[in-house]
């Protein structure tokens, strides 16, 4: 895990200096720096040693023939089996990275190398002979990767704060990026909080030609994995063991390290059950990291009693790391700081990585994407009926007037404008989504005029395959679709990403997998049958045990609202208020827009 940068002018041009941005991403990567240059074309790249920590790994890295240089961010979790491969093809390795091998398999197969390989990544080569850039990202999005087209040029980074720190990006406001921040509490992609920083979308790759992108492609759109699931009719015995096979392979390429490996334990059966199939999969000496607050003590809210359970169930050594609220307010700055753009979420996460790299710990497995890949969340049990029922009751004469009434009522006394658009919303699985997951109504929004006149003539169904594409016509599929192509990637994934490097740990996702997913799509249609995300719970030998099971789904809590408020900072709305404070430091900060 790593920062990288690269720029390239146009023929002739002077040299783009990345040595501010690089040094904006020296969390990212502690343990070097690398910069070369070739003509316009500039790599920089900040080093996290996790695989291969020999000095002979470190980027930019080049081709043995000199042709291909590389700077890359991520892991190959089958580098091991792609490098074999080459080896009996006759390719001589220098190092034992993954680096190396996504060069050799770059320089024989050109883009077309891409399905071949699973893992977390985003990289950039710069083809010497051909005086050309290739920029590509994996399929879910885990790794970011910004691109800012400026006048001297196109230029790359793993955070949009590095673009920044080059003095060659305007900070000005994207109203689309920022309105969807204030819907949904983080900004989608492909847009960024600023208007000339674009991501490049997961799934895609570019190509870049004197100094500027010339074609860029979808090579691995993951929503087809639930658009395109076969009708199921497995027997539960046959269906719940090939998802345990499928999940003990990720589990098994997720621990691929020459460092420990610990794993963020909640008291869920997201977590609980890494562990458990990581212990199976010869995890030794495996540390188990629990975020607690003393305000949740004796609360269900509480994770740390339910995950010393499935500490000692696995035998893992656990550690409790409590955070009260001197701690945070003297952190939030810093907090706020590690942020590239803004999120209403991410703090757990943060405090987590935090106690990992107090421990000396350089990798984390995490939890993130089961209730995506597994139906965890209520939505995937009450938004389908409830849209079904509430579209029959619309056709009813007069429900439609009363029910509008209803919603304009109820977003008065409770101060939610979403209500006024329930009535509308709600006859659409997308229009019931976005009233369950958003923030600000768009027409209620906080943010500037630019933003509100980005939300004009809104339609949630638009505005949701616009991230998504087409969804599949089974609800539930659908809804795993959009969870996991706005939520999780733009928010969660983002979080991560962000707030592990923050302290220099890699975060790695065995249920957020490419790999994984294509292997259980077969299945998808069967897993309504498993409510309660029983599917994983049981994937481990040795099964969580019934309490964790049967434990109520309470997520990742933490009391930041009344640590605000009682630091002074009004917080009456929940999100909503945090989301104003997060907006407003964020536009007071060097850089900041709004």
């Amino acid at each position: 895990m790593c920062g990288l940068m690269a720029a390239f002018g146009s023929a002739g041009a002077a040299p783009i200096d990345l040595r501010a941005g690089l040094a904006a991403m020296q969390a990212r990567g502690p343990d070097g720096e690398g910069l070369w240059q070739d003509g316009a074309a500039v790599l920089g790249h900040r080093r996290l040693a996790i695989l291969d920590l020999d000095a002979r790994a470190a980027q930019p890295m080049h081709a043995a023939d000199g042709r291909y240089v590389i700077v890359f961010n991520g892991e190959i979790y089958n580098f091991r089996e792609l490098r074999r491969d080459l080896v009996a093809d006759g390719h001589v390795f220098r190092t034992e990275s993954d680096t190396e091998v996504l060069l050799a398999l770059f320089a024989r197969h050109g883009e077309h190398m891409l399905p071949k390989l699973h893992g977390m990544f985003a990289f950039v080569v710069w083809d010497r002979q051909r005086q050309r850039g290739f920029a590509a990202r994996d399929p879910y999005g885990i790794k970011p990767l910004y691109l800012a087209r400026t006048r001297q040029g196109v230029v790359l980074a793993s955070q949009v704060k590095a673009l920044l720190a080059t003095g060659l990006v305007a900070p000005e406001p994207d109203a689309e990026g920022q309105a969807g921040f204030w819907m949904l509490g983080s900004v989608p992609e492909p847009h960024t909080w600023y208007r000339t920083i674009r991501a490049l979308p997961a799934g895609h790759c570019a190509w870049i030609d004197n100094g500027a992108v010339t074609h860029t492609a979808c090579w691995h759109d993951i929503g087809s994995a639930w658009r395109e699931a076969p009708p199921q009719v497995m027997p539960d015995d046959i269906l719940q063991e090939r998802v345990r096979a499928a999940l003990r392979e990720s589990v098994d390429r997720h621990l691929v390290a020459d460092v420990p490996v610990g794993v963020f334990l909640s008291g869920g059966i997201d977590s609980g059950a890494l562990a458990g199939l990581m212990v199976e999969a010869g995890a030794r000496d495996l540390h188990g990291i629990t975020i607690a607050y003393d305000e949740f003590a004796g609360s269900e809210q509480d994770e740390a009693p339910a995950a010393a359970l499935i500490a000692r169930h696995y035998g893992i050594t656990h550690h409790v790391r409590r955070v009260g609220r001197e701690e945070f307010l003297s952190d939030l700055p810093r907090i706020l700081a590690s942020m590239d753009q803004p999120s209403i979420d991410g703090i757990n996460t943060w405090y987590a990585s935090k106690a990992v790299a107090e421990l000396g710990l350089k990798v984390v497995v995490s939890g993130v994407g089961g209730d995506e890949l597994f139906q965890g969340y209520g939505i995937f049990r009450q938004l389908p009926p409830l849209t079904a029922r509430w579209r029959a009751l619309a056709l009813l004469p007069g429900v439609l007037p009363l029910a509008r009434m209803a919603g304009s009522w109820r977003a008065r006394r409770s101060g939610n404008a979403r209500w006024r658009h329930a009535a509308d919303w709600l006859r659409s699985l997308e229009g019931a989504w976005w009233l369950r997951r958003g923030l600000f109504a768009p027409d209620a929004m906080p943010g500037d005029a630019l933003a509100q006149a980005a939300t004009q003539g809104f339609d949630p169904r638009r505005q949701v395959w616009a991230m998504t594409g087409a969804l599949p016509g089974d609800p539930r599929l659908a809804l795993g679709q959009i969870e996991s192509m706005t939520y999780l990637r733009n928010q969660l994934l983002r979080d991560s990403d962000w707030a592990s490097m923050a302290h220099g740990v890699e975060l790695r996702t065995p249920l957020v997998d490419a790999y994984l997913l294509s292997c259980l799509q077969p299945l998808l249609h069967g897993f309504k049958r498993f409510p309660g995300k029983r599917l994983l719970a049981c994937a481990p030998a040795n099964r969580l045990p019934d309490s964790i099971i049967q434990r109520r789904k309470t997520g990742f809590a933490i009391p930041v609202s009344r640590w605000l408020a009682e630091a002074g900072i009004a917080v009456d709305d929940g999100s909503r208020s945090w989301a104003r404070h997060i907006a407003a430091t964020w536009s007071a900060m060097d850089g900041g827009a709004a």
